[in-house]
């Protein structure tokens, strides 16, 4: 998404991060504060119930944010532009904890401690009340800006994909976390304690993790509850030049349409056409619980058909019949509306079977590209590396290797079906000075791969810093 553009007023500010959902920028609202926006992949909603499953997600996530539960990434809206689906939460969703561990030096042990034991009450808080994330990894968690950890995209991806995760996904997830961060920012007895926590995790579930971290908290940094060693993490990693990937263009320019329930009883509001959009921004929200700035816009014909169904269609030729309508003109628009509904059904049919399960993915080759200009004092070198696949569906574990010696955590990222390639990006800073420093940044793709085996590609970059 270009920067500059709005969605639903909220103006994207260039920043961008690549999620198994699609794509986050970082955005502005109306009222000028720091929020985020999900570009859902088309892919990913276009089973015929997906979008209806999303709302009643994002409902649920609504009512525990309001109850008091700080611990979720709060939404403001979801809306479809031009047959696109935006998320719009009104913080930012970067970066995640998967951003600071590939951003290089990341904080201490205690940061770690105090991230995992914040997502852990925030799982036990889910699942007391019913619900669980289904997809938490290192990518769906948010650090924001006074350093508190947030879960992000929680029931989304279960939505899409019409699952419902169990809570034994959740501890498994947050074990794994919890090992990922004692391999990256702890070492000693504090790396002990946290692979003891996840441990305790998997035998005795969250609580007894939780329980375990704060029993063993002696062993962390002082005063590490304050969040000032992630905070100052976070100032660097903000202060770091963060290039973004192109993106799609911004929807048209063109009428807010609403798209509208029906009520029990089957009727269809209409009501005076929307306020036009800024330019730049047009989209159509959906789904109860989800606000709306226009709730009686009426609809075309297509998205009734969509929204509700032929029962719906059925009482709107009802309430055309009372007005006196010419029989003719009733059979004209029957005709018209079993045409419309018809390729309705056609276009829903179509998009299930594209979403029928394909083949799993499988890694066929890694390319690494690195900058071709030496870096200046404290820069920041982009390697992005671009995996090919065979188009398929599952999850792709990888590494960055640094030939600084600094190590970074096995990463997994998980794919739809249908593209033939992935960007993975590093952002290694380099500062101090130097009169010749040469880095290579190696991509290792772990699995799975054509050949059964791991492939990997590199890419060099220099640097010089004298000061004179």
């Amino acid at each position: 998404m270009q920067d500059g553009a709005t969605i639903s007023g909220y103006r994207l500010t260039g920043r961008t991060r690549i999620s198994e959902l699609g794509t986050w920028n970082d955005a502005i609202s109306p009222d000028g504060v720091p929020s985020g926006v999900l570009r859902f992949d088309p892919r990913a909603v276009a089973a015929p119930d997906a979008r209806e499953r999303l709302v009643s997600a994002v409902g649920a996530d609504r009512r525990l944010v309001r109850s008091g539960l700080p611990s979720l990434l709060p939404v403001a809206d979801l809306v479809t532009a031009r047959g696109e689906v935006w998320l719009i939460t009104s913080r930012p969703a970067i970066p995640t904890v998967s951003d600071l561990l590939t951003g290089g030096t990341g904080p201490d042990s205690g940061s770690a401690g105090t991230i995992l034991v914040e997502i852990a009450q925030a799982l036990l808080s889910l699942h007391a009340a019913g619900l669980t994330h289904g997809s938490l990894h290192p990518g769906t968690v948010v650090i924001a800006e006074d350093g508190s950890a947030i879960l992000a995209e929680r029931g989304l991806m279960a939505a899409i994909r019409g699952d419902s995760p169990p809570v034994e996904r959740d501890i498994a997830a947050w074990s794994a976390l919890a090992r990922t961060l004692s391999a990256s920012w702890a070492s000693g007895d504090a790396a002990r304690l946290f692979d003891r926590a996840a441990s305790a995790a998997s035998t005795g579930g969250l609580a007894a993790a939780r329980d375990t971290l704060v029993a063993g908290r002696e062993v962390l940094p002082p005063g590490f509850t304050t969040r000032d060693r992630l905070v100052e993490t976070l100032h660097r990693w903000y202060a770091a030049d963060v290039p973004t990937s192109p993106a799609p263009s911004g929807p048209d320019p063109g009428q807010i349409v609403t798209l509208l329930h029906a009520d029990r009883a089957g009727s269809v509001r209409t009501a005076p056409p929307a306020r036009p959009a800024p330019d730049g921004d047009m989209m159509m929200r959906f789904g109860p619980g989800v606000p709306t700035e226009d709730p009686d816009v009426p609809q075309s014909t297509a998205e009734r058909i969509w929204r509700s169904g032929q029962d719906q269609l059925a009482t709107l030729h009802g309430r055309e019949g009372s007005r006196g309508t010419p029989r003719r003109g009733r059979r004209r628009a029957t005709a018209w509306a079993g045409a419309i509904l018809l390729a309705v059904l056609i276009a829903a049919g179509i998009l299930w079977l594209r979403q029928s399960p394909g083949p799993a993915v499988a890694v066929e080759k890694v390319d690494v590209r690195g900058p071709k200009k030496t870096l200046s004092c404290d820069g920041t070198a982009t390697i992005v590396g671009v995996v090919t696949t065979n188009g398929g569906e599952g999850s792709i574990r990888y590494v960055w290797l640094r030939s600084d010696g600094q190590k970074l955590a096995e990463q997994e990222l998980r794919v739809l079906s249908g593209p033939t390639s992935v960007e993975l990006p590093l952002h290694w800073k380099v500062s101090g000075e130097s009169s010749g420093f040469k880095g290579t940044a190696t991509l290792r793709v772990l699995s799975p791969t054509t050949s059964g085996k791991a492939v990997q590609g590199k890419a060099t970059f220099s640097y010089k810093c004298e000061v004179h």
